[in-house]
């Protein structure tokens, strides 16, 4: 029985590894995909620093993994792009005055 206990534990802990590290890793390719002036445009902090903090989230939760504090908080930073800044880019649609639609140029 207990071995069967031990298996479920490892198999729930590397779930959570896993979805923190795609949460992580699809940030990073977000944030990379997005244009450079759509962060300062949406009132955010700059590409660069989004860059950094992702790829840095991610490299904790590969080494590290999410279940101590510093896997805690890649995650928690990996959230806060997701929940909050990624919307807040996404509504960039280029320069702003240019006469865009929902599809691009008119």
């Amino acid at each position: 029985m207990p071995e069967l206990f031990g298996q479920f534990q490892g198999l729930v802990s590397s779930i959570l590894w896993l979805g923190a590290i795609g949460l992580a890793v699809f940030g990073l390719i977000d944030a990379l995909r997005v244009p450079t002036d759509a962060f300062p445009y949406a009132g955010k902090r700059t590409k660069t620093l989004w860059l950094v903090i992702l790829g840095v989230a991610a490299a904790v939760l590969l080494v590290a993994g999410p279940l101590n504090i510093l896997g805690l908080a890649a995650v928690v930073a990996s959230a806060v792009y997701l929940v909050d800044v990624r919307p807040a880019v996404k509504q960039y649609r280029g320069r702003p005055g240019t006469s865009e639609g929902p599809y691009g140029p008119w």
